[in-house]
């Protein structure tokens, strides 16, 4: 189609009104999350409802965007999409089983930091070392972050016990 398009482009508004459904979806679960009256500032659902603020502010803009003619028009015309890439999906899998598997017998900072050199290897990364490290130092912050800043657990283990 032409750059010069006019009227709604229904995939778009579709994803745009599917991104404010997800908004709107989060409002109302950060709404029924139990809150405890010792939280005198901020508690369990302030980030619940950033995150739910944030989907609705991007499908406003998607769907504001697709009411003017939609973005994925200049896509359109594109001949051929590149070949899919099964080893980068593997890879992604397998750092999301990895997680799944080995959070509650190792713990969030091992479990995690498996995942992050899966996923960076996904991304064709061929330096091992550094991911692990990588992923360790980020992990491991975000644990400290949780547990120390928030005292949320979010899934002590081995190392964690350590510190």
């Amino acid at each position: 189609m032409s750059e010069a398009r006019k009227g709604v482009y229904r995939p778009d508004l579709g994803a745009g009104l599917f991104v404010l459904l997800l908004g709107l979806l989060g409002l109302w679960q950060a709404y029924v999350i139990p809150v405890s009256p010792l939280y005198a500032q901020v508690g369990p659902t302030a980030i619940p409802y950033v995150v739910a603020g944030g989907l609705l502010l991007i499908g406003a803009g998607l769907t504001a965007v697709a009411l003017r003619g939609g973005w994925s028009a200049a896509m359109e015309d594109v001949v051929e999409a590149p070949p899919s890439n099964w080893r980068a999906l593997a890879f992604l899998a397998a750092g999301l089983l990895a997680n799944l598997a080995l959070i509650d017998w190792l713990g969030f900072v091992i479990a995690a930091t498996v995942q992050f050199t899966l996923v960076c290897a996904a991304f064709g990364s061929r330096r091992l070392l550094r991911d692990i490290v990588t992923g360790l130092a980020v992990t491991l912050g975000a644990y400290l972050f949780f547990s120390r800043v928030l005292s949320v657990n979010i899934g002590a283990g081995i190392l964690e016990g350590l510190i």
